[in-house]
């Protein structure tokens, strides 16, 4: 119960202090965008490398337990890795736009 009061009490103090951190609208910020964009990179990937990981690994114990469910589970297993792959493709794609 005190460790959720803090979490909420910590939660509340950075909501107030949003404002502070506003900009005017004539300040730019593009010094900024490069690091964002790195830093958005790395956890898109890191999150992407994950996700595979652990879907193969599902994969390979579906196959250890059914091997004649093979085509069923290989045909789901590359059209969810495609998937998790488009996330760091998508990731990739709003960078080389949005960094000059």
């Amino acid at each position: 119960m005190r460790t959720l009061q803090n979490v909420f009490m910590t939660l509340s103090v950075l909501c107030m202090a949003v404002p502070a951190f506003a900009q005017s609208a004539g300040s730019s910020s593009s010094g900024l965008v490069p690091l964002a964009a790195g830093i958005s990179m790395a956890i898109a990937s890191g999150l992407c490398g994950l996700g595979q990981g652990r879907a193969v690994a599902s994969s390979t114990e579906a196959l250890a337990r059914n091997p004649g469910a093979r085509p069923g589970i290989f045909l789901f297993l590359v059209l969810g890795l495609a998937f998790i792959e488009s996330l760091a493709l998508f990731t990739f794609a709003i960078i080389l736009f949005k960094v000059k």
